[in-house]
């Protein structure tokens, strides 16, 4: 063999070695950049570890870490882990927390108007319609003003419609609006100001506070949110009778939020995928929703014995003519509180009369299956 021949070997050699190199790294290279550059975020929920509110968070924390890889984790505490719940916002706005999970009706604190996703007759919507108006219909672009007038350092989800809320856990049935007056109940958001104005004393606790309330004679009553929540919260261990329907929170949701900073920094696909993961969780929490509800509602009869009654409907007529001169007085001291409501109701005319006018009434179909001689006994 030549010198030259020689040279052309040592020269294949090289290329093929280096070639080999270039190949083992490009093998090995997205696992080492996968582990540096997984983002993590500590988050905090406004719900006991055991309330399946806190499950909920800790769904879309699994949706969001399994959508992305891995390449985001976000781990989920139990409310008081590093704040109290109702001091979410601030604790998130400043990024001692990554994020959160809880509903808007808890900051009423800070802003009135943020009550208006969630605490109220939602003008004849239910939450999914209210979360329709603020996808569609320009709730979203005014949620963030709402925050930025308060200077709110956060990026705002709202999701999950919830069912409407019982109007709560008392002594004895209620049966007229003077069963109430007087009485140490607790609710939050502008509820506070309808049943203040119903005659009760009122006091705002975070979920976790009520049974040990009412447990100590410092609550006569309470609402919270669901026949789950309340079973796993321990209500019927204090009260043997729950009022079912109210206005008072006919279409709340959830809220999931982030540190704007946080969030801002994240690479624009991780972005959208968060946006739909919230999506997805909505949905799925709806259909969780169903099943465990219904389930609970059934073994707080049977096990529980629980006593559950109608809310009577002059209660319910009250309830709406008093959040009405809520709505006013607030309105005329907060503008941003009435162009909130003025968006919500020219929505609502419309959305609401489509609805009543399309979707049929399952009274008649659930009678004629389950009354007292309901056909689906003999299908």
């Amino acid at each position: 063999m030549s010198i030259q021949s020689d040279s052309k070997v040592a020269s294949r050699r090289k290329f093929l070695m280096a070639a080999g190199a270039t190949t083992a790294a490009s093998v090995t290279a997205p696992s080492v950049v996968k582990a540096q550059g997984a983002t993590s975020m500590r988050w905090q929920s406004t719900w006991p570890s055991k309330d399946i509110f806190h499950e909920y968070a800790n769904d879309f924390a699994k949706k969001v870490n399994d959508m992305t890889g891995g390449d985001l984790k976000i781990e989920v505490l139990p409310a008081g882990a590093v704040v109290p719940a109702f001091q979410l916002l601030d604790a998130v706005s400043k990024g001692v927390l990554d994020g959160g999970h809880g509903v808007l009706v808890y900051h009423y604190g800070k802003q009135t108007a943020l009550a208006l996703w969630g605490s109220g007759p939602g003008w004849a919507m239910d939450a999914n319609m209210l979360l329709s108006w603020h996808k569609y219909g320009g709730g979203k672009e005014l949620l963030n003003e709402l925050y930025a007038s308060i200077g709110a350092n956060v990026v705002s989800f709202p999701y999950g419609p919830m069912p409407t809320q019982p109007l709560g856990w008392f002594k004895k049935p209620i049966s007229k609006a003077e069963d109430m007056k007087g009485l140490k109940y607790r609710t939050v958001g502008i509820s506070i100001d309808v049943f203040t104005g119903m005659g009760l004393a009122v006091n705002a606790l975070p979920g976790g506070e009520i049974v040990a309330a009412m447990d100590r004679g410092l609550l006569d009553a309470a609402e919270f949110n669901n026949a789950s929540s309340d079973r796993a919260l321990g209500f019927a261990d204090v009260s043997k009778v729950c009022m079912l329907q109210s206005y008072h929170q006919n279409a709340e949701q959830f809220e999931i939020m982030f540190n704007k900073d946080k969030y801002n920094a994240l690479p624009e696909k991780m972005r959208a995928i968060i946006a739909n993961a919230v999506e997805a969780a909505s949905q799925d929490m709806s259909w969780k929703a169903v099943d465990r509800y219904s389930q609970d509602y059934i073994e707080l009869q049977t096990k529980d014995n629980v006593k559950f009654y109608k809310t009577p409907d002059a209660i319910l007529k009250q309830q709406l003519e008093i959040y009405d001169d809520v709505v006013r007085k607030k309105s005329a001291e907060n503008p941003l509180f009435k162009k909130i409501v003025q968006s919500q109701i020219k929505f609502a005319e419309r959305a609401a009369r489509w609805e009543q006018d399309t979707v049929v009434s399952r009274k008649m179909a659930f009678d004629h299956y389950f009354g007292a001689n309901g056909a689906a006994k003999k299908i």
